[in-house]
């Protein structure tokens, strides 16, 4: 049986409007709605002009693989939230449109949670703080740009 939690995912950045259809079809993969307990989305469902926040319940490992794996590859910022589950701790993935998405643990209100062990590797009151900034990503909006039927558009 695989490990399952509640979990949400708000999305950000640039995307291209050809690659929309692909985007959509990966949100309805996964059966996320824009609001607990929602209904399905839906491709005709706003998504331009602010944080696309996606939620579902039951999420194996309490992550969106697929669609994760789209946004790190069209550079689109995310903040996953994962409630706690058998296995593991409430967690917050961010990807900030760069480099590699990077977890933090976060107690049951969402809010971040630093243990001794990264306080002693961190070394510094200037790197604690460093590392609650970064954990505190906000995303930016949501735009879709360009048009669909324009290829490398």
């Amino acid at each position: 049986m695989v490990e399952r939690a509640s979990a949400s995912i708000t999305i950000g950045g640039n995307l291209a409007a050809r690659l929309l259809p692909q985007f959509t079809a990966l949100v309805m993969d996964q059966g996320l709605s824009l609001e607990w307990d929602g209904d399905p989305f839906v491709p005709g469902d706003s998504m331009s002009g602010a944080p696309l926040r996606l939620m579902a319940h039951e999420v194996a490992f309490g992550q969106f693989g697929m669609l994760e794996g789209f946004c790190v590859n069209h550079r689109l910022p995310f903040v996953r939230w994962s409630d706690r589950s058998i296995y593991s701790r409430p967690q917050r993935c961010i990807f900030t449109g760069s480099g590699q998405p990077r977890s933090y643990r976060v107690d049951e209100g969402g809010s971040l949670v630093m243990d001794r062990r990264t306080v002693i590797d961190l070394g510094s009151f200037g790197a604690i703080i460093a590392w609650f900034r970064q954990g505190s990503f906000m995303v930016p909006s949501l735009r879709i740009i360009g048009d669909p039927n324009v290829r490398g558009g």
